[in-house]
C-alpha cells in the first residue's frame, strides 16, 4: 500500500507543481497550438485558443514515470515485467502521438503524420507489447498477458492458440494491436475540449487501479490475503504493480488537469491523448478485462461512435447529417452548450460508466465466490 499512495502522491506532485516550468520552456520552444475550426462552433471559438501550449502530454508521462519508480522503491516493491509494459505503451504511443504533434506545430499546420502512417506506429508499438507479454513467467507459470479473450477473466473456449500456434499467435497479435489502436484513436477522438481526456481518463484508469488492487487481494497465488479462493480468484500476474503503474498515472493526470481544465492553459496533444489510449489498452490486457473495457471504457467510445454513426447516416441518405458537427462534443457545442457543461456532463457520464464496469466486475467475483 505504501508503494500505490506513494507513487500517486509523487506524480500529482510532479505534475502539479512542475507544470509552470515545463510551460515555460514549451513556448520558449514555440510549442503553440494549431487550431483549425468552423466559425459556427458557438461557444466559445476555439480560435482564441491559437497558441496556447501543446504537448503537454509529455509532462503527465514523465510524472508517471517518476512517480512509479519513486513507489516502487519506498515500498521495496520492485518494478515488474507488467509495470514495463504498460510504460512501454505509454511512451510508446505518446511517441507517435508527439510525431504528429510536432510535425504540426513546426509547419503551424493543422496536418501531421497521415492516418496510414499514425496507426503503422501504434502498430510497431502494440506488436512487440503483444510479443513480451506472452513471455516471462513467474514462478506460478504465469505471464503477464494470456491468448484468450476475456471479459471478467479469460473465457476458456475464447483462445486463439486452439487454432494452431502459428494462427493462434497471428490472430492474438491483431487482437491485441486492435485494441491498442483503438483505444488510442478513441482517446484521441475525444481530446476535443479543455480537460475532457483528462477527466475522463482519471475515472477510467482509476477503475482500472482498483480492479487491479482488487486482483491482487483476490489472486490465486502470491496473496497472503486470499491464498486459496477457488474459482473466485483471479489468474492475474503482477496485479498489485498494475495498481502502482495505474495509481501514477492517475495521480499524474490530476496534477496535470489542474492546468488543463477549462480555460486550459496547456493542452495535452496527441502525446497526450495516445498515452491515455495506450495505458488503458495496457490495464484492459494485462488485467485480463478487454471485452470489459469497453463499459469501463465507455466514455471513449462515444466520440468515435458518433464519427462513425455521421459517416454511415450520411452516406444512407445521400448526404443528410445526423449531427451538427462529429465528434459528439462538437455537436453539443453548436447546438450551443458551453465548454465547461459538456466537460463536466461528459466526465459525470465517464465515472458512472467506470463504476458500473467495477460493479459489474465485482458481482462476477460475489457470483464465483
Amino acid at each position: 500500500m505504501r508503494s500505490l499512495l506513494t507513487a500517486a502522491a509523487i506524480s500529482l506532485a510532479f505534475t502539479l507543481f512542475l507544470t509552470p516550468v515545463f510551460l515555460r520552456l514549451f513556448r520558449a520552444w514555440g510549442w503553440g497550438q494549431v487550431i483549425r475550426t468552423p466559425e459556427n462552433v458557438h461557444n466559445p471559438s476555439h480560435s482564441a485558443k491559437r497558441g496556447t501550449v501543446t504537448m503537454g502530454g509529455t509532462i503527465f508521462i514523465a510524472g508517471t514515470i517518476v512517480g512509479y519508480l519513486v513507489g516502487t522503491f519506498v515500498g521495496a516493491n520492485p518494478p515488474t515485467i507488467s509495470g514495463w509494459l504498460v510504460v512501454w505503451m505509454m511512451v510508446g504511443f505518446g511517441a507517435v502521438g508527439f510525431i504528429d504533434d510536432f510535425m504540426k506545430v513546426r509547419s503551424q499546420r493543422s496536418l501531421g503524420l497521415s492516418g496510414w502512417r499514425k496507426v503503422l506506429g501504434q502498430v510497431l508499438v502494440a506488436v512487440p507489447f503483444g510479443i513480451v507479454a506472452l513471455m516471462f513467467p513467474n514462478a506460478a507459470g504465469q505471464t503477464p498477458a494470456s491468448p484468450y479473450i476475456s471479459v471478467f477473466r479469460d473465457v476458456p473456449w475464447l483462445g486463439f492458440m486452439t487454432l494452431g500456434v502459428v494462427v493462434g499467435t497471428i490472430l492474438y497479435l491483431l487482437w491485441i494491436t486492435f485494441i491498442g489502436v483503438a483505444f488510442s484513436n478513441s482517446v484521441n477522438v475525444t481530446d476535443g475540449l479543455d480537460g475532457l481526456a483528462a477527466g475522463a481518463g482519471v475515472f477510467v484508469v482509476g477503475a482500472y487501479s482498483l480492479i487491479a488492487f482488487w486482483q491482487f487481494n483476490q489472486a490465486c497465488s502470491g496473496s497472503a490475503l486470499s491464498p486459496d479462493l477457488g474459482a473466485a480468484c483471479y489468474d492475474v500476474r503482477d496485479p498489485f504493480d498494475l495498481a502502482i503503474i495505474s495509481a501514477s498515472f492517475i495521480g499524474a493526470l490530476v496534477g496535470f488537469l489542474w492546468w488543463n481544465a477549462p480555460k486550459a492553459q496547456v493542452f495535452m496533444g496527441d502525446v497526450g491523448s495516445m498515452a491515455i489510449g495506450g495505458v488503458i489498452a495496457a490495464m484492459a490486457v494485462l488485467t485480463r478485462t478487454e471485452l470489459l473495457a469497453v463499459l469501463v471504457a465507455g466514455v471513449f467510445i462515444i466520440g468515435p461512435g458518433s464519427v462513425i454513426l455521421q459517416r454511415l447516416y450520411f452516406r444512407l441518405t445521400r448526404g443528410k447529417r445526423l449531427f451538427l458537427m462529429s465528434p459528439f462534443h462538437h455537436h453539443l457545442e453548436m447546438r450551443g452548450w458551453s465548454e465547461i457543461t459538456i466537460v463536466v456532463r461528459m466526465w459525470i457520464i465517464a465515472g458512472m460508466l467506470a463504476v458500473m464496469g467495477v460493479g459489474f466486475f465485482y458481482v462476477e467475483w460475489l457470483v464465483r465466490a
